[in-house]
């Protein structure tokens, strides 16, 4: 948990998640994002108090665990206040939704751990009204339901989770997406963004955000197409999970099977919506088919 400068009064904490870190004069700090758990909040506010800093505020850019697992601690410890976007505030409020949206129903004990679903925190919905003076919202939709990214004075962007790294993609070949549609809108807007410098959470911090941006798109594309090719006949959504865990070499477990499945309904609802795939009712079973 080390604390990186980017530019100015731009910081970010360098960790699984980067949680980053704007200094809004000599005393004062708001953070974004806040770790995955309480031991990350220990660790940023290890740092905060080497530094003689006062935390005002966590804005949350969207409400996965590893994002805002920090909050309660934190919150409890210096009494800042949180906020999180639209849709977001609802789960940072209530951290149970998100196991039970993404296996669709009341989530076995499994799938109620720190990973899935942080301790719950008092936080106020996020808008450009209550950010501190100098800060810009980013919508980013896609990799959930209203991912935000900010835009600092210091002319330095935090992207969240909107990009992953290439050795992430690589290696897992799915990235988690909500809505594939709003994904590749956001990537085609964060291409052609200009900045000092960009902060990904899951990926190195650059100058030159376009190429990754690229990279993403394009495997987003890549996975749509194989998709379509294994509904060259109809398809249970279960036997095209299979297939996918079977051609990149994927452990399967609970966790596993809720993140990747959960992306890969969406993928499926995508290519229903846009006319590649079409979806049929046979013998009391939902079956994906190329259109």
């Amino acid at each position: 948990y080390e604390l990186i400068q980017v530019s100015g009064g731009s910081y970010y904490v360098q960790s699984p998640a980067k949680a980053g870190l704007v200094r809004l004069n000599d005393t004062d700090v708001c953070l974004i994002d806040s770790g995955s758990d309480k031991d990350a909040g220990r660790k940023i506010r290890q740092i905060l108090d080497k530094n003689g800093w006062h935390l005002t505020a966590i804005c949350n850019t969207h409400s996965h665990a590893d994002h805002i697992g920090g909050n309660r601690y934190l919150q409890s410890q210096t009494g800042c206040r949180v906020y999180a976007p639209g849709a977001e505030c609802a789960v940072t409020r209530h951290p149970v939704l998100e196991p039970s949206m993404l296996y669709g129903g009341c989530p076995p004990r499994e799938l109620r751990n720190k990973f899935l679903m942080a301790q719950d925190s008092d936080a106020a919905y996020l808008t450009a009204e209550v950010l501190p003076q100098g800060m810009e919202l980013l919508p980013l939709a896609g990799h959930c339901m209203e991912m935000v990214g900010f835009r600092t004075a210091d002319d330095v962007v935090y992207l969240a989770d909107c990009l992953s790294s290439r050795e992430t993609l690589e290696k897992y070949q799915i990235g988690f997406l909500y809505d594939v549609a709003a994904y590749l809108n956001t990537l085609e807007t964060v291409k052609t963004l200009s900045a000092r410098a960009f902060v990904p959470a899951h990926a190195a911090a650059t100058e030159d955000i376009a190429p990754l941006a690229q990279y993403n798109i394009d495997k987003v594309l890549e996975i749509a197409d194989i998709i379509t090719d294994l509904c060259r006949e109809p398809q249970t959504f279960e036997a095209v999970l299979q297939q996918l865990f079977r051609r990149f070499d994927l452990g399967m477990n609970f966790e596993q099977y809720v993140l990747v499945g959960s992306t890969v309904r969406s993928y499926l609802a995508w290519l229903k919506d846009s006319g590649r795939l079409c979806a049929v009712f046979a013998d009391n079973r939902l079956l994906w088919q190329r259109a």
